[in-house]
């Protein structure tokens, strides 16, 4: 199991990081796998992994960056894969297209899936935009990264201001969308060539008044202290009609297909008037046991052991070997 424990977060963090990945680790050894807990500490990805030969293992990439270096999750998938490591997850490419929201945007249209109408500023100038409400995003971010309640905009003053202070503080474009406000719903799925959608979660605003802050913020999906994280409550399953599940599946299966993700993934979508709209795919999903995918697993009636074995048994089939467990 390859994660990072980066040396400059807190304790708390690094703490928690190391007892999340065992949590798995042992849930993997209660169904009979051999597990090695292999932190990257560094920037340095060979000296972790110089114990092990890639005939051997399969690598469960869990390892969301190399310590002290930006944006790197796509170089981690990279670096396995010129070392011959098989490993679980999407590929080196398809985790460098996930950061680029607008090139996202285009795949999904050119599929036929729906997404908010949307435009990217490079500059100050917002130009004929007159979708509102809308929301700012950065074009080239995850995590929800700049998320926040000043996010969400009703007017052209209040969007080129927000324009501006994404240009200004990130130094990139802002990629603005009509603002779908309705109910969101995150979407696990796995498999490869036959992609399987597991219930969704729905992300529940219902308690939540203002439209600014029905968002999952970057603080409400990180921040346990934040009033957002405490606000957004969730719905599993969440209540759909069958002609609705029908729908969210299709749509869900199309942007996963699209997007190029491998072995598992989550779709964000958010439901207005009969559409789902696709808002964002994460091909690198969090599994940790308190995250949709293992949930949302775990309502389809997998162990949180189970769920980890499945995601390598689709990795180690890739292997030269194929080392899949139960094959």
């Amino acid at each position: 199991m390859l994660y990072d424990l980066d040396p400059e977060w807190e304790a708390n963090d690094q703490a928690a990081a190391d007892r999340e990945t065992r949590r798995l680790g042992f849930a993997l050894r209660r169904q009979g796998l051999s597990v090695a807990f292999t932190p990257v500490t560094t920037a340095d990805l060979t000296a972790p992994l110089s114990a092990f030969s890639p005939e051997q293992v399969v690598v469960f990439n869990w390892c969301e960056g190399l310590p002290g270096v930006e944006h790197s999750e796509p170089k981690v998938a990279r670096l396995l894969e010129t070392m011959n490591f098989t490993y679980t997850g999407s590929t080196a490419e398809v985790l460098e297209l996930s950061y680029n929201k607008p090139a996202i945007k285009r795949l999904l249209e050119s599929v036929g899936a729906p997404t908010p109408r949307w435009a990217v500023f490079d500059q100050p100038e917002i130009g004929e935009w007159t979708e509102f409400p809308a929301i700012v995003k950065l074009a080239w971010e995850h995590f929800s990264l700049g998320i926040d309640e000043g996010s969400v905009v009703f007017n052209r003053d209040e969007l080129a201001r927000r324009v501006s202070q994404v240009l200004g503080t990130y130094r990139q474009p802002a990629l603005v969308e009509e603002f779908i406000d309705g109910r969101e719903f995150h979407v696990p799925v796995w498999g490869n060539d036959c992609a399987e959608v597991l219930p969704p979660v729905e992300m529940d605003f219902r308690g939540i008044a203002d439209a600014r802050r029905r968002v999952c913020s970057y603080e409400a999906k990180f921040d346990p202290d934040s009033e957002g994280y405490s606000a957004v409550g969730t719905l599993l399953p969440a209540p759909l009609t069958e002609a609705e599940m029908e729908e969210l599946r299709r749509v869900t299966r199309l942007a996963y297909t699209a997007t190029g993700c491998r072995d598992y993934g989550r779709v964000d979508l958010r439901l207005r008037d009969g559409v789902f709209y696709v808002l964002d795919v994460n091909p690198n999903a969090d599994v940790s046991a308190d995250a949709s995918v293992a949930l949302a697993a775990g309502e389809a009636g997998f162990s949180y052991g189970a769920l980890g074995s499945r995601l390598l048994e689709m990795a180690a089939a890739r292997h030269p070997q194929n080392l899949a467990p139960h094959q």
